[in-house]
């Protein structure tokens, strides 16, 4: 725990061992919940959210600030993004026969994805793709998605929308969508896709990809990067507190 919101400690074959023993099953309503600190800032604020990541089967880390916060908390955390992620089911699936379903993005987005991906790991299933009106859908126009989608028997849906309209969207849909498996995955149908360059490799394994988006787009990771600076410098003022590596103030009186 940290500030009483999870990360998942498992490593990654753990994780992934555990999805393929939930899609054996046919085991609906399970949800990984990619999480960095602008997630945990929000999640802390938002009580939904901050419920929608408790509850979640695993709290995957997402950044390197999230690692940093583990830290002062006394957990040695790793890393397993969204997108890494998505690549790993995409690949361990095939054996499987796992049938993905890509819901988000902006028109042509999780086609093209679902594209890349087939060329990547040859023998991947894409049972279906979805990009939703950017406007608030009506009661009718969302059943016929949840229809949809169920018609397609999806072992994984993949939401790639922002922050936090996708954990919305899971929460909302997690008992209607018949599912072993959803996934909040963002950016990674647009770094999948090649609609937004990837950082590059080196970038990533170091975990400074934050600087490439900051680079990038300004205006928009600003704020968000200033949430998730916040959010690591009270995280760990707190860790560090409760782990006695910081005096405590002393009472009065």
């Amino acid at each position: 725990m940290i500030m009483g919101l999870p990360v998942s400690l498992q490593s990654q074959p753990q994780v992934m061992q555990r999805m393929a023993e939930v899609i054996a099953a046919r085991e609906p309503g399970h949800v990984i919940a990619i999480t960095n600190t602008e997630t945990m800032y929000q999640g802390l604020r938002a009580e939904w959210l901050g419920r929608y990541i408790r509850e979640a089967d695993f709290s995957l880390c997402d950044g390197v600030g999230v690692v940093v916060a583990g830290w002062a908390w006394g957990h040695r955390i790793e890393r397993f993004t969204g997108p890494y992620l998505q690549l790993a089911a995409s690949d361990q699936g095939r054996a499987h026969g796992w049938r993905h379903f890509f819901y988000g993005g902006k028109p042509g987005v999780p086609e093209e994805m679902a594209r890349r991906l087939g060329e990547r790991y040859p023998g991947l299933v894409v049972c279906g793709t979805y990009s939703p009106p950017f406007r608030a859908l009506s009661p009718e126009e969302d059943e016929r998605i949840v229809e949809m989608i169920n018609e397609t028997r999806p072992d994984i849906v993949w939401v790639g929308l922002s922050l936090p309209k996708q954990e919305r969207w899971i929460q909302e849909h997690l008992h209607r969508v018949r599912a072993p498996w959803m996934v909040g995955v963002g950016a990674a149908f647009d770094y999948h896709s090649g609609a937004v360059p990837w950082a590059p490799p080196l970038a990533r394994r170091l975990g400074v990809e934050w600087i490439f988006r900051l680079l990038r787009e300004p205006k928009l990771r600003a704020p968000r990067y200033w949430r998730s600076f916040v959010f690591v410098l009270e995280s760990a003022w707190h860790g560090l507190r409760s782990l006695r590596f910081l005096p405590r103030p002393r009472s009065s009186g």
